[in-house]
């Protein structure tokens, strides 16, 4: 028997028959199976080819046979085509498969028949079945990676922190920014913020884009520098399209809201504030508001209460901030006293009782935060002397640096080196008062200068005959010292008619404020 790929006969002449794809698939396996379902496609392909030409079929094996076989001989042929259909469907690729590439074999050539312009398959070798299948389940090629070289520089933002001692030329420069480019970046910075100004800490939001050619002198190109200044400001430098440098300082909106805290005192007023989330420094605005009358070392005992109403500010829905106490509230032995924030007709912010009355005395009892009573006034035998001498001040022990603040209104007289005293301040608040502050680290306020009550004029210290850092204090009245723990201080200025109108209206005001908040906390306790 000859077989060849156009003409398959055997010896006789008569059609021959073709071996089955599944037969080859036992033999050869999985590998041969996958081959003859292709085949199997093709042949369904071919058969379509020859539909479309005039010579319809319903066999696979037809397309094998002379154009004039006798029907006897196609008969012969049709049994084996369901069992290899059947055994080819175990191993076969899907139908979708078979009818994709029943689709690229009907690309495969054709030829033209004698008879006219009708075309005849041509029957594909193997080897092209093989190859054309290859072809269409090949992997379609991505596009290709440019090389690293011709890629375009990304730019990076680097977060700089600001240690003790560095300056923002350094800090610039360090990162490979050219000193040109840095130094108009800073002048730039100047004109809406000072780079002296930056503290420890800060940080410092650096955009950069490296050099096209990487070598080791390129210097980066600098885009951008934010520097968040506080919570509710920014300052931000950027490049223009000149290369010059812009700076702007961007300030965050903000609102203010009502806070409301109460409690009562176990062990310190501190403790009971911050237990109940008072920030620190308006714990300090209400010890301020209440030291002309309290003494916070010796009179405040277990059981006192405390109660305020402050501002807290917010940005972006963050609290950055807080205002003022609004109502300041202390019960001290069960005497409770309140007192209101009002504006008078001068323009000045203070705090007033429900008669209208000012807080504000004379002077001030303790003008320092925080301290402790170390000596009182009177005789005592003198720690470095040693033998019996008169007090006539009063001594707070404190860390060195602690603010001193003015008892009260009025002008520097003395502010320098006194002797004993070392470090000193005197004020004149008027023609019956005046207050000494002795041992200062550091005076703040020269000679001649007006102050105003609360006003840092100094801090502690050591200096002159002393063993410790600490605040000596003297209240002088006419001339003499006195006893600044004793003394009969005169009330402030007292609100009289439209004012204090105005006054009750606003108290008016703030308890309904007042009110209304401790409802809700309690409620929310609850719940």
């Amino acid at each position: 028997m000859t077989l060849d790929n156009d003409n398959r006969h055997d010896d006789s002449g008569r059609p021959a028959a073709v071996p089955t794809p599944a037969a080859g698939a036992k033999k050869g396996g999985k590998a041969t199976a996958t081959v003859a379902a292709v085949c199997l496609a093709m042949s369904g392909a071919l058969i379509a080819g020859a539909a479309v030409g005039g010579k319809s079929t319903d066999d696979s094996t037809a397309l094998y046979a002379e154009p004039d076989a006798s029907p006897a001989a196609e008969a012969a042929a049709v049994p084996a085509a369901p069992e290899t259909a059947a055994r080819a469907t175990d191993t076969a690729v899907p139908l979708e498969k078979a009818q994709d590439n029943t689709v690229a074999l009907a690309s495969l050539p054709q030829k033209e028949s004698a008879a006219g312009p009708e075309t005849v398959p041509v029957t594909p070798s193997l080897d092209a079945v093989i190859e054309e299948t290859a072809r269409q389940f090949a992997p379609v090629a991505g596009p290709e990676t440019p090389p690293e070289s011709l890629l375009e520089p990304q730019e990076v933002v680097r977060v700089l922190s600001v240690g003790r001692g560095d300056t923002l030329m350094a800090m610039l420069t360090g990162e490979g920014i050219d000193r040109r480019a840095a130094h108009n970046a800073i002048s730039a910075m100047s004109k809406v913020f000072s780079p002296r100004k930056l503290k420890p800490g800060q940080e410092l939001h650096v955009t950069l884009l490296p050099p096209a050619q990487q070598t080791q002198d390129a210097p980066f190109e600098l885009i951008s520098l934010n520097l968040p200044e506080s919570a509710v400001r920014e300052v931000r430098v950027s490049r223009l399209d000149d290369g010059a440098f812009e700076a702007e300082a961007i300030d965050k909106p903000t609102v203010t809201r009502a806070v409301s805290a109460q409690g009562a005192i176990e062990t310190s007023l501190y403790e009971a504030a911050i237990a109940d989330g008072v920030p620190p420094k308006v714990l300090a605005q209400l010890i301020q508001v209440f030291s002309f009358d309290i003494d916070f070392q010796r009179e405040i005992q277990k059981g006192d209460r405390f109660a305020l109403l402050y501002e807290s500010v917010l940005a972006e829905d963050q609290v950055v901030g807080h205002g003022d106490i609004q109502v300041a509230e202390m019960t001290v032995r069960g005497d409770r006293r309140r007192y209101y924030r009002f504006k008078d007709e001068h323009g000045f912010w203070d705090y007033f009782d429900e008669k209208g009355r000012s807080v504000r005395k004379a002077l001030l009892r303790t003008p320092i935060d925080g301290a402790r009573l170390s000596s009182r006034y009177g005789k005592r035998k003198h720690p470095i002397l040693g033998y019996t001498k008169m007090h006539r001040g009063v001594d707070f022990a404190a860390p060195t640096g602690t603010p001193i603040y003015a008892a009260g209104d009025g002008t520097i007289e003395v502010a320098g080196r006194n002797g004993a005293y070392g470090k000193y301040i005197r004020i004149r608040h008027n023609s019956t008062y005046k207050t000494a502050y002795a041992h200062l680290s550091r005076i703040k306020i020269g000679k001649g200068k007006r102050v105003r009550q609360g006003q840092v004029i100094g801090y502690v210290g050591t200096t002159g005959r002393s063993t410790g850092p600490h605040l000596h204090y003297e209240v002088h009245q006419n001339g003499k010292q006195t006893n600044p723990l004793s003394v009969k201080l005169p009330t402030g200025k007292t609100l009289t008619g439209s004012q204090l109108a105005a006054f009750q209206k606003r108290r008016a005001e703030l308890d309904a404020q007042y009110a209304t908040l401790t409802a809700e906390t309690q409620v929310a306790e609850k719940n």
